[in-house]
């Protein structure tokens, strides 16, 4: 998953209460009817944003290393990363490794970008095997204490979830990141470091919500080696935007939302 107050590995964003979104003109829904307000107020931008600020720093804390830097390390070989499924029924279309090459190494960043950032790293059942999936596996065991430090049940409560990292009854919770392209800072056939401009939705459908899904831009840097016939991340950060004007959208109702998540699978495979 701040997602996102989130600056780099070290630079973490404390606040995280949360308040209800009022829209004017609006029927009752946290999301009916009425237009998107606009950014007239430092309020405003951190009632938008307050779901994503907490997510992301909470990776960021997560991504921290006990004392050294992130940089550092390498690691053993382990299966290809998987992600969220591209159909409602949970099939994934591709099932092979990611290219030994320039465009192979962005495609593997984009797509650990969107599990970084997603729902079912916020699962404690499911945290595991996505890190095994993703990291070198010398990092795996810190991380995987760090995350679960991170992703505490005082922090899922503030986001409205469960210990287990499921929303109440009636309720959908919503992480979706999505890759808007990527660039290659350095490459070379056994490490690479790779940018990827992300957008997604993020927050809580449903009546009583008090994080209401909203949206965010921002850039992951993920450093990758190339073992065992795949490429790992070694190391992550992140940062804000590049974020375009907000455009004067109509904002859906949160039976809208919650039904758009059940019947649009996230996509598995860029490029």
């Amino acid at each position: 998953m701040s997602a996102d107050g989130r600056r780099d590995d070290d630079d973490l964003y404390g606040g995280t209460g949360q308040t209800r979104t009022r829209l004017p003109e609006g029927s009752g829904d946290v999301y009916g009817g009425a237009r998107r307000p606009g950014r007239s107020s430092s309020r405003s931008l951190v009632t938008v944003v307050g779901v994503v600020v907490l997510l992301i720093a909470a990776i960021a804390f997560a991504n921290r290393g006990d004392g050294g830097s992130s940089d550092e390390g390498d690691g053993s070989s382990g299966p290809r990363a998987g992600a969220a499924p591209t159909a409602a029924s949970g099939t994934k279309p591709v099932d092979s490794g990611f290219a030994h090459d320039r465009q192979g190494v962005q495609s593997a960043a984009a797509n650990y970008a969107v599990q970084l950032v997603s729902a079912d790293i916020l699962k404690p059942g499911e945290r595991g095997a996505i890190l095994d999936r993703l990291f070198v596996a010398d990092k795996v065991p810190a991380l995987r204490s760090q995350f679960d430090k991170a992703y505490s049940k005082d922090f899922l409560s503030n986001v409205g979830l469960d210990e287990n990292g499921n929303p109440a009854a009636g309720q959908t919770y919503v992480s979706r990141t999505v890759p808007v392209g990527t660039k290659v800072p350095s490459y070379a056939a056994g490490a690479a470091t790779v940018e990827v401009w992300c957008t997604g939705a993020f927050g809580t459908a449903g009546e009583g919500s008090k994080t209401p899904v909203t949206n965010d831009w921002f850039t992951m840097t993920l450093k990758l080696r190339w073992v065992g016939g795949d490429w790992k991340v070694e190391s992550f950060s992140q940062k804000d935007g590049p974020s375009p004007v907000n455009g004067d959208n109509k904002v859906s109702t949160a039976d809208e939302i919650s039904k758009a998540v059940e019947e649009y699978g996230g996509f598995t495979y860029a490029r």
